[in-house]
C-alpha cells in the first residue's frame, strides 16, 4: 500500500516549460498521479536549444515520472474524447495567458461543471486579471516588473543565475496553494480556482526593502542598503585568484570575528566608520590572498563568510552527498541516467527507491482510448 500522502491523486498538467511541470513534480514526488497533457508538437523543454543531451536532461529532471497524453485541443473530436479524464482528475494545472483555456472549452466554470470537486490552478505572469495580465514575459520581466531587478548595484545588475519568478514565484506558490485547497476540500467537499501570479509571489522576497520605504519613507536605491550592497558586511569580494569571497557577517559578533580574522584596522570596526572606506579596505585586503587562503581562516573563525563554490563541486560536496540530496536516479528520452532534481519533499513523503523515466510523447495515450472504450461499453 502505498502510503505517500499524495496516493491516489489524479493530476491533469497542461503546462509547459518550467513553472507548472515543477509543482506537478512537487505532487508527483509526493504520490500524486500526474498526467502531462502535451500538444501535438510536445512541450517546448523537450527541445528548448541547449543540445540534444542538455534538453532531454532539462525535460526529465521536470517530468520523470509522469505520464504523457499528446493531443490536438483545437481538435473538436480530441477535446471531447478528454472529458472522461477531466472528470477523474483531482488537479488540473494551466499555465496559459487568461482567456486561452476559455477559448479551448476548459476553463474553470466548464471544468467544474463537469468535476465540482476539481482544484483548478492557473499559473501565470501577472494574474487572470488587470492591466498586465495579457502581457508576454518570461523570470527576468516578472524580476524586472517587481522592483527586484533594480535594486542590485551597479550601472547594469547582474543577470539573476536562478529563475526565482518561474521557481519561488510560480510553482511553490502553486504546490502549497493546491495543499491548502485540498484540505479545504476534506472540509467541505468543494473545488476552486487559483489565481497563481508570478511576479506576485516575488515581493516577499524584497521585504527589507519594503520595509524601508514603507516604513522610513524612504526606498533604497541600488547598492545602498544592507542587502544590496551597500554595506561592507553583507558583500562579495574577489580574491587575489579570483575567487569569490562571501561575507555576510551581519550581527555584530560575526562581523568584529570577521575584523579580527581578516585584521582590518580597529577604528574600521565600528558602526560609525564610512561605509566606503571600509568595503575599500576590505576590498583590498581580500583581494591580497588566494580564495584558499580565505577558506581555511574562515572555517577557524566561522563567522558567517565563505568562499563560493562551483556548481560541479557543490553538488559532490560531502555535506549533500552524505545526505543523499542526489542519490535518485532519473532516466531521459535517450536512455541517460542522471541524478534526480532534489526537491524540498522530506524523503518519508516520497516513494520507494526505483529509476523513474521521462515520458515519450504520447506514450500514454491509451489513457484515452481505455476511457472511450469503456465508455461505449456502459453506454
Amino acid at each position: 500500500m502505498n502510503k505517500q500522502p499524495l496516493a491516489g491523486l489524479a493530476v491533469l498538467d497542461f503546462s509547459t516549460l518550467l513553472p507548472g511541470p515543477l509543482a506537478s513534480l512537487l505532487l508527483s514526488e509526493a504520490g500524486a498521479d500526474v498526467v502531462k497533457v502535451e500538444p501535438p508538437q510536445g512541450d517546448g523543454m523537450r527541445a528548448l536549444g541547449l543540445g540534444a543531451r542538455s534538453d532531454d536532461a532539462l525535460f526529465a529532471l521536470l517530468n520523470a515520472g509522469k505520464k504523457s497524453v499528446c493531443i490536438d485541443l483545437k481538435n473538436p473530436d480530441e477535446r471531447e474524447a478528454f472529458d472522461p479524464l477531466v472528470a477523474q482528475a483531482d488537479i488540473l494545472i494551466e499555465q496559459f495567458r487568461p482567456g486561452v483555456m476559455k477559448r479551448l472549452g476548459l476553463d474553470y466554470e466548464t471544468v467544474r461543471a463537469i468535476n465540482p470537486g476539481i482544484i483548478y490552478c492557473s499559473i501565470t505572469g501577472y494574474g487572470q486579471d488587470g492591466p498586465l495580465s495579457q502581457r508576454a514575459g518570461h523570470d527576468l520581466n516578472y524580476l524586472a516588473d517587481a522592483g527586484i531587478l533594480a535594486l542590485s548595484p551597479g550601472e547594469t545588475p547582474c543577470l539573476p543565475p536562478v529563475l526565482a519568478a518561474d521557481i519561488a514565484g510560480g510553482a511553490y506558490p502553486a504546490f502549497f496553494n493546491i495543499l491548502l485547497a485540498l484540505r479545504c476540500r476534506e472540509r467541505d467537499g468543494a473545488g476552486q480556482q487559483l489565481d497563481i501570479a508570478m511576479t506576485e509571489g516575488l515581493f516577499p522576497f524584497a521585504f527589507w526593502a519594503l520595509a524601508q520605504g514603507w516604513g522610513e519613507g524612504r526606498w533604497p536605491d541600488p547598492g545602498t542598503a544592507l542587502f544590496n550592497g551597500g554595506s561592507p558586511r553583507y558583500r562579495i569580494y574577489r580574491a587575489a585568484d579570483g575567487g569569490l569571497v562571501t561575507v555576510a557577517a551581519i550581527e555584530e559578533k560575526f562581523w568584529q570575528r570577521f575584523c579580527e580574522g581578516i585584521d582590518l584596522p580597529p577604528e574600521m570596526r565600528g558602526g560609525e566608520a564610512d561605509s566606503e572606506t571600509v568595503i575599500a579596505a576590505v576590498t583590498q585586503i581580500i583581494a591580497s590572498r588566494p580564495a584558499d587562503h580565505w577558506r581555511q581562516l574562515f572555517e577557524e573563525y566561522d563567522c558567517c563568510c565563505g568562499v563560493a563554490a562551483q556548481l560541479s563541486d557543490a553538488v559532490s560536496h560531502p555535506q549533500f552527498t552524505g545526505r543523499g540530496l542526489f542519490s535518485d536516479r532519473i532516466a531521459g528520452a535517450t536512455g541517460a541516467v542522471i541524478p534526480a532534481l532534489p526537491l524540498p519533499v522530506v524523503s518519508r513523503f516520497r516513494g520507494q527507491d526505483e529509476l523513474r523515466a521521462a515520458p515519450e510523447l504520447g506514450a500514454h495515450n491509451a489513457l484515452l482510448m481505455r476511457r472511450e472504450t469503456r465508455n461505449s461499453d456502459e453506454t
